[in-house]
């Protein structure tokens, strides 16, 4: 259940936070998630950030990210290998963004 890291990937960054859907999907044991934190985001300043994965009864089953990160792209790796197979949900919260949840 802990990521092996978290890897920053360059691109172009959105005008507010992006969370993709995790890959593949369904997965087992290990999946891949995505996200892009804003431009609009105080430049230069890290952000705290949360990646937190729940079950379908909104318990935490894991936080893949707890950390104060730069705006830009990151992945993490997702991985089950102590979990029941079944649907979970993944929330991102970032700075003053909303917070985006998406199933795998």
């Amino acid at each position: 259940m802990n990521p092996t890291g978290i890897a920053q990937e360059d691109s172009p960054l959105p005008l507010s936070a992006v969370l993709s859907q995790n890959y593949p999907n369904p997965f087992n044991p290990t999946t891949k998630i995505t996200f892009t934190l804003s431009s609009q985001e105080r430049d230069g300043v890290r952000l705290p950030v949360t990646l937190r994965v729940y079950d379908m009864l909104g318990r935490e089953i894991a936080t893949l990210v707890n950390e104060e990160l730069k705006p830009g792209s990151y992945a993490v790796t997702f991985h089950a290998n102590e979990i029941a197979g079944g649907m979970y949900f993944y929330r991102l919260a970032s700075g003053n963004e909303p917070k985006f949840g998406r199933w795998c």
